[in-house]
């Protein structure tokens, strides 16, 4: 961590590669596809070898770093609904599902497509806070840390999003 804080860009590049895949699978959640996933991973290196200076608790670079990564997803997703490609276009005229238009070779497993329609139920705060809390297995100080909320708030929306869930998936609301 010193070598990386003092500019060394190889130190710095062993950090990420160590949770190369918790990055990628948090990318890849909030992108829906692997190619998008990669460039905000990306991103998220050039941000962080350009403010590792600001960086004050050594051991929260993990949490900060998981923090950038969600902003440089969220910032790719804004310019992506600015732009609407030709092939996005064509197919969604074909009225293709939400998830075939992803470039991902492999379908989907029912599982996932059960669980992403449940998800649809829900606002999308409600969404973000239960993929990184039961998704992702991250706990409710960085999911307030990564959404920029209060821990309360992402309680909250955890609670509020599980109990549209279930009174939507035919579950006891009380369980």
């Amino acid at each position: 961590m010193k070598k990386a804080k003092k500019g060394d860009k190889e130190a710095l590049l062993q950090l990420v590669m160590a949770e190369k895949d918790t990055y990628y699978r948090l990318g890849l959640t909030y992108m829906e596809n692997p190619h998008d996933a990669m460039d905000a991973m990306e991103d998220m290196i050039v941000k962080l070898y350009e403010k590792i200076d600001q960086l004050k608790k050594e051991e929260a670079f993990y949490s900060w770093s998981k923090t950038i990564l969600v902003n440089s997803c969220k910032a790719l997703l804004r310019k992506r609904k600015k732009l609407v490609l030709i092939d996005d276009w064509n197919e969604a005229m074909v009225k293709k599902p939400v998830h075939a238009l992803t470039s991902d070779p492999y379908p989907n497993r029912e599982q996932q497509i059960d669980i992403n329609e449940l998800l649809e139920h829900v606002n999308e705060h409600q969404k973000e806070a239960i993929q990184l809390k039961y998704f992702h297995d991250l706990d409710t100080q960085t999911i307030a840390d990564i959404t920029n909320v209060s821990v309360g708030t992402v309680k909250s929306r955890i609670f509020q999003g599980l109990k549209k869930l279930r009174k939507h998936s035919g579950g006891d609301v009380d369980e």
